[in-house]
């Protein structure tokens, strides 16, 4: 084979792997819109009357993760099935927020961390790396991190909105999923740093339940959820 023939095989290699990149951007881009109408539908529990709709969001919700699972089904066809962490890094973001999506959607409706089994159904994919399109344990994680950011905001706001017995019960939900990340060895850097923002998620609802003490309202708070059981 002659020097030119060599390199045009290796350009046919690069232009097949090209095409591959390229469907598979289409899939992201399509998901990235699912995951940012979700996004824009869950935010709407931050505000006043948000509270009171919580449940209808999360149905919501769950009929849009419907449309997920038929992306995510079309994006597992885009490349070869042993070939996952070689273009992992075009669905690694989307994945992520998804996650958190999915997260958020489970702790609104039973205020429990979702385990990355249930996310798997959620989306539809594999929680095993054997069984091919899978969910990272690093992607998981960061979908979790994510979520507390979200709480240690949902806190803030539930003051705003007068519910002071939520912030106690996101402050309690926080405190447990912190001591469970320090149970971790973590490596990947990325994950590492993202978890250092967990430690000004706690302090940001510690202010909050803090400032609920101090005005008497915990107390309160800590009545109305008696009452409530």
């Amino acid at each position: 084979m002659s020097v030119s023939e060599m390199f045009i095989t290796l350009q046919g290699v690069l232009t097949a792997d090209q095409d591959i990149r390229e469907e598979i951007r289409k899939v992201v881009q399509t998901l990235e819109q699912t995951a940012r109408e979700i996004l824009t539908l869950l935010q709407g529990v931050h505000q006043g009357a948000g509270f009171q709709d919580i449940p209808k969001k999360c149905q919501k919700a769950r009929e849009h993760f419907g449309t997920v699972k038929t992306q995510l089904a079309s994006l597992k066809t885009k490349f070869p099935a042993d070939q996952y962490y070689r273009f992992h890094e075009h669905w690694r973001f989307v994945l992520q927020r998804l996650v958190f999506l999915a997260a958020f959607v489970v702790y609104l409706e039973t205020e429990t961390l979702v385990t990355r089994e249930v996310v798997t159904e959620i989306l539809g994919i594999e929680a095993d790396r054997e069984r091919g399109f899978h969910l990272d344990i690093e992607d998981y994680l960061s979908g979790i991190l994510t979520l507390a950011s979200e709480l240690s905001r949902l806190a803030v706001n539930s003051v705003t909105a007068g519910d002071y017995s939520r912030p106690l019960r996101i402050s309690t939900f926080i405190n447990e999923l912190d001591s469970g990340f320090r149970l971790l060895n973590l490596k990947n850097d990325s994950l590492r740093k993202r978890y250092d923002g967990l430690k000004y998620d706690v302090k940001k609802i510690e202010e909050v339940v803090y400032d609920l003490s101090i005005r008497g309202l915990n107390k309160e708070a800590a009545s109305d959820t008696g009452g409530e059981k």
